[in-house]
């Protein structure tokens, strides 16, 4: 069935989409399949989960963290994870550089921002992203790279508010990569899009959908 709803997924995908396969809670067997069909980027929420399963399967993988992640965590995924999308502050920044710096590697990050209704979703507003761009700290930081922007919406079945809310994302994206990443070839994500509205979100300018539950089944 994995394999069956891969596929579907991956044939509504434009070219120039990535495909995060989400397959936080499901047995390593079940991301096995979707290796063997040919999917390699695997997105979990929770570290302890993404470090156990990063060992037992195959590396050529590129793991993201899409979960709300905390500084005190940063340290076990940092040898490996290809992409953070859940930065939303400096202080979870500066630990993702010092962690980086200690495993000599640049570690690639998107900002999270909140664009949703419900509070109860993290994520910055756009003043906050512009502060933590234009800060001391930010510009000496050596082991990151900011590739993009990340945003989760709200769960509504209400098209017109996700829209609006995919929308003003990549409004953020523009104008955040025009005043910032303006020469910088590698801010060029927009992480947002889910198992409901990933049709949606690239509508109006996904180019990075998480996918789960119409790929591993409901959790």
């Amino acid at each position: 069935m994995i394999a069956e709803n891969l596929k579907e997924i991956q044939a509504t995908i434009p070219a120039g989409v990535t495909l995060v396969a989400v397959s936080k809670t499901k047995p390593v067997s079940d991301i096995q399949v979707a290796y063997d069909c040919g999917q390699r980027i695997f997105g979990e929420n929770k570290v302890q989960e993404l470090v156990d399963k990063s060992e037992e399967l195959p590396k050529d993988i590129e793991w993201h963290m899409i979960g709300h992640l905390q500084s005190n965590k940063v340290k076990y995924i940092a040898p490996f994870v290809s992409l953070i999308h859940s930065v939303d502050g400096v202080k979870l920044l500066t630990e993702i550089n010092k962690q980086g710096k200690k495993n000599n590697r640049v570690i690639n990050c998107l900002l999270q921002f909140h664009i949703a209704q419900e509070y109860t979703k993290f994520g910055l507003s756009f003043e906050e992203a512009q502060d933590l761009l234009s800060s001391e700290e930010f510009i000496k930081m050596e082991n990151i790279s900011i590739v993009g922007v990340m945003g989760m919406a709200t769960f509504t079945q209400n098209e017109d508010q996700l829209r609006h809310e995919f929308t003003t994302l990549e409004n953020y994206f523009h104008v955040i990569k025009s005043h910032f990443f303006k020469f910088n070839p590698e801010f060029k994500h927009v992480s947002m899009g889910m198992s409901g509205d990933y049709l949606i979100a690239i509508e109006e300018g996904s180019n990075m959908v998480r996918v789960g539950s119409s790929i591993f089944g409901s959790r």
